[in-house]
């Protein structure tokens, strides 16, 4: 993969950790303002996940990277987004999808014992286009 800048989240903690990966999935957005977007159609999106936090883990880690591709990956690779659970009664948009990864990654956070804290996912669904996602200070509580 190309390695890519993105939008750095002002934070104070001291470590922070950033994780790329893809997957490949299908969506399609049953409303007739998608327009093209309305028929199935597929897309390799690229994540980004920014991590902060303080504390390691007893290995040296804020969180051990293959837990993340695992936990995005395993899910959506391959996959009907419309398909998923958490689109039962939403649009898989890329706006959305983003959200949803972040509440999937910091569910797995807050089971670690250093319980650090997602601060963005960037979604990128073409070359040109690309969704940040930061929570609110509230949401990371």
């Amino acid at each position: 993969m190309m390695q890519q800048f993105y939008p750095s989240v002002p934070h104070d903690y001291r470590f922070e950790l950033n994780k790329d990966l893809n997957f490949s999935a299908a969506h399609f957005i049953p409303s007739a303002d998608a327009g093209q977007c309305q028929e199935m159609h597929g897309h390799t999106y690229f994540v980004n996940v920014t991590i902060g936090g303080d504390e390691l883990d007893a290995t040296g880690f804020l969180i051990d990277f293959k837990k993340l591709k695992r936990a995005i990956h395993k899910k959506y690779d391959h996959s009907v987004l419309n398909n998923h659970p958490e689109f039962e009664n939403k649009f898989p948009t890329t706006e959305l999808l983003a959200e949803q990864i972040w509440h999937s990654i910091q569910e797995l956070l807050k089971a670690t014992d250093n319980r650090p804290d997602c601060l963005q996912i960037i979604v990128r669904e073409t070359p040109t286009s690309y969704v940040v996602y930061r929570p609110r200070k509230e949401d990371l509580q």
